[in-house]
């Protein structure tokens, strides 16, 4: 956490969420630091997701309270959200890689939404894949590079609280090194990140705490520090 600042990048007090009829969190509560690494675990439908869309207020209604850099949310537009302050970036388990465009007309399309983009030429430094498939189409990217430009692009559009949703889905194992990679530099670089991961080995060692949901609540935190001592109780409330 940045010692100068005491206001949470994120916190979360007593949140419920609902899609129609279906109530889908059920009191939430999680705050995250500036420049801090965590994660969401859980088995499928618990919750992780959701909560993801709840700070975006892409669900159909939230109670409760979600500050963002200390202002309250749950009666705002989503458009408005994802431009408060710091800049919020989501990358969803689908990507959103709109397939006849080019991978540089994908990474420009986003509206810049911070003061601090990251330049064309840092992105492309952190993700030399993409540079070298500039000219190439959506269709013609790979998983793996498709998921680099779904970070890339809102790192561009100036996002510093980042929220990515199972971004090793389906992808091999040297991609998979290589976007840990990724997330260590935004970390180092005082970057905020909420991770909603299926990959245990990947998340563990990035993240500075682990928020476990089961049906729609946090009901247990491990900070980064009791993980060794965790794991044989964390495996079987993953099921792994």
């Amino acid at each position: 956490m940045n010692p100068a600042s005491a206001t949470p990048a994120l916190r979360i007090r007593d949140l419920n969420a609902f899609y129609g009829e279906s109530h889908v969190l059920h009191g939430v509560n999680l705050e995250v630091a500036e420049g801090e690494v965590v994660t969401l675990l859980g088995r499928n439908g618990s919750g992780r997701t959701s909560t993801l869309k709840s700070i975006l207020g892409l669900v159909g209604r939230r109670t409760g309270s979600i500050q963002v850099g200390g202002k309250e949310t749950v009666g705002m537009a989503p458009h408005r959200i994802a431009r408060l302050g710091i800049g919020i970036g989501y990358c969803p388990e689908e990507r959103g890689i709109f397939a006849s465009l080019s991978t540089e007309e994908n990474l420009l399309l986003l509206p810049r939404i911070g003061a601090t983009g990251m330049p064309e030429s840092e992105i492309y430094a952190m993700f030399p894949n993409l540079e070298e498939r500039r000219k190439s189409q959506g269709t013609r990217l790979s998983g793996g590079e498709q998921q680099m430009l779904a970070m890339a692009r809102i790192l561009r559009a100036g996002a510093r609280l980042l929220l990515l949703d199972e971004i090793t889905e389906g992808l091999a194992p040297v991609i998979v090194q290589g976007l840990g990679r990724v997330v260590r530099q935004l970390k180092e670089r005082g970057y905020t990140i909420v991770l909603v991961e299926q990959n245990f080995r990947f998340a563990a060692p990035l993240a500075d705490r682990h928020f476990l949901l089961e049906h729609g609540k946090v009901v247990d935190v491990i900070e980064a520090a009791q993980l060794a001592g965790r794991m044989d109780s964390l495996q079987e409330f993953l099921g792994v």
